[in-house]
């Protein structure tokens, strides 16, 4: 079965929907620890996130922009990596989120 331009706009826009969540995933586990772009690839997909790097990488750039992460280069014999923690505004936005997601799941959850 192929897909048609109507499931491709749907799930473009089941993404933007999902962009938050995603978002709030990232500083969750850069609050817990350093995180990388391929480890956070990987940690998205078991949740049922599909991400590129050409998503990921821009998304935790900007989340470093606003302030929110902080990244630093590791060095392990020839390889170099970009390693991203939490900074305290971060954690400061993910606590004030955390509120607002339980909030949204209570009302999503009512009647159920």
């Amino acid at each position: 079965m192929s897909k048609t331009k109507s499931d491709a706009k749907s799930l473009a826009a089941d993404r933007d929907l999902y962009s938050g969540l995603i978002r709030l995933h990232v500083l969750h586990h850069g609050a817990q620890g350093p995180i990388f772009g391929l480890g956070m690839m990987e940690e998205l997909a078991r949740h049922g996130y599909r991400i590129s790097p050409g998503s990921l990488y821009p998304l935790l750039h900007a989340l470093e922009k606003k302030g929110y992460l902080r990244s630093t280069q590791r060095v392990n014999g020839k390889s170099r990596r970009t390693v991203y923690r939490a900074t305290l505004q971060g954690r400061k936005a993910l606590e004030a989120a955390k509120s607002k997601v339980r909030e949204l799941f209570h009302e999503l959850m009512e009647g159920e």
